[in-house]
């Protein structure tokens, strides 16, 4: 803990990352292969750690939203095959290539813009169907068989197809019913008149937990991998064992007595109504842990305490039951003793979903790597060195 200098952090398990790996793997078959989704720093968990565990765990290949993820994995040593899912500019294409990098197209402007360039590697490219979640891709069979002739170039591999669907983790399976069979019909044109090998995906990590029959080479595991379900649909059907990776923790640095009728923080929206103890966090919104989390609960010494008062940028105040040491430790999300904090009951608080928590918590907040109980890698965006 030398490599931080404040009373609050993450911790990353990641014996849970490769176990989730390993249920899903376990539950697609031998068939198909996984993608490990490590986009926005690996959704707040950090992208090297993960992409590594994932590696380990035997995923083959990574996915990210943007080429400066991929990029920076690259500088951090990873050497296995990454995706970049999102919207590249045709003028960086020559970077991506020189990387053993593959982009997603969805335009046939930005295939021209990318073919007048020079490569000295052959750039590997996946085509981005658009079946009905309106974000990118080529959307009829016209467009695709107009950009099909453009692929054939020396610089140029078409390595894969894909889509993604919208609903997959919700009860209603009608409009992801219809994705699948839009995907399908895209599809056509490729499969007939395209006469290479290329890799086909399609589903997310609700479709590759629910679906696991489906049709595919590979299958993009994203918020699964960290322990959390898609969806409350996808939670209670429940077809995989998923183990929560991300907890978060503090410690207390002041605890104080206050007489009745004492506020607590900016507004004196809290108003002790008796003798009360209250301790200080040193974690606020700057943090990640938002001004919505107001009158939630933490755990100290394995019990439930609420914060009161407005949560600060940098510090926030829990009322304690007794009198409690400067230095106890607090768990705002995770486990302690026989309590746990889910990150799903703090997504439900704040009226979001699970994916935004871990994602919201800033990166001045230290990560903590474990394996069987132990540091095994601490992380601090603020040293020295800018590390991530």
């Amino acid at each position: 803990m030398d490599h931080f200098y404040r009373d609050s952090w993450v911790e990353i398990n990641l014996d849970h990352v490769e176990y989730n790996i390993k249920q899903l793997a376990a539950h697609i078959g031998d068939d198909k292969e996984i993608y490990a989704v490590v986009k926005a720093n690996a959704y707040g968990h950090g992208y090297a750690q993960i992409a590594q565990a994932a590696l380990g765990a035997g995923v083959q290949a990574l996915a990210v939203a943007f080429l400066d993820e991929a990029l920076h994995l690259r500088k951090s040593g990873i050497q296995a095959a990454i995706l970049v899912l999102g919207a590249t500019r045709p003028e960086d294409a020559v970077i991506a290539a020189d990387h053993d990098i593959s982009l997603t197209f969805y335009r046939k402007d930005w295939l021209e813009a990318v073919r007048a360039q020079q490569f000295k590697k052959p750039l590997q490219l996946h085509m981005k169907l658009d079946s009905g979640m309106g974000r990118l891709g080529f959307r009829t069979v016209e467009e695709i068989q107009a950009v099909l002739p453009l692929l054939d170039d020396a610089s140029i591999r078409l390595e894969g197809v894909y889509t993604h669907f919208a609903t997959a983790d919700e009860a209603d399976l009608t409009y992801y019913e219809g994705q699948r069979s839009k995907f399908d019909e895209l599809l056509g044109p490729i499969r007939r008149e395209w006469p290479h090998p290329i890799i086909v995906h399609t589903d997310n990590s609700a479709a590759s937990m629910r679906f696991a029959a489906d049709e595919s080479d590979f299958v993009r595991f994203g918020i699964g991998m960290y322990g959390l379900y898609p969806s409350k649909t996808v939670k209670e059907e429940h077809p995989i064992s998923l183990r929560q990776a991300f907890s978060l923790h503090s410690r207390l640095v002041h605890v104080k007595q206050l007489e009745a009728h004492e506020a607590v923080s900016y507004g004196a929206t809290y108003e002790t109504d008796k003798p009360e103890w209250i301790g200080t966090l040193p974690i606020g919104y700057a943090d990640g842990w938002i001004r919505k989390m107001q009158n939630f609960e933490v755990l100290v010494d394995g019990k439930k305490m609420p914060i009161v008062g407005r949560v600060c940028m940098d510090q926030c105040m829990v009322k304690l039951d007794k009198a409690y040491p400067n230095g106890t430790e607090v768990v705002l999300i995770g486990g302690q003793e026989d309590a746990f904090i889910s990150v799903d009951e703090v997504a439900d608080w704040v009226d979001t979903i699970n994916y935004e928590v871990p994602c919201l918590i800033a990166a001045r907040m230290p990560r903590v790597y474990k394996r069987f109980g132990r540091i095994v890698e601490v992380t601090n965006a603020l040293s020295p060195d800018g590390s991530l």
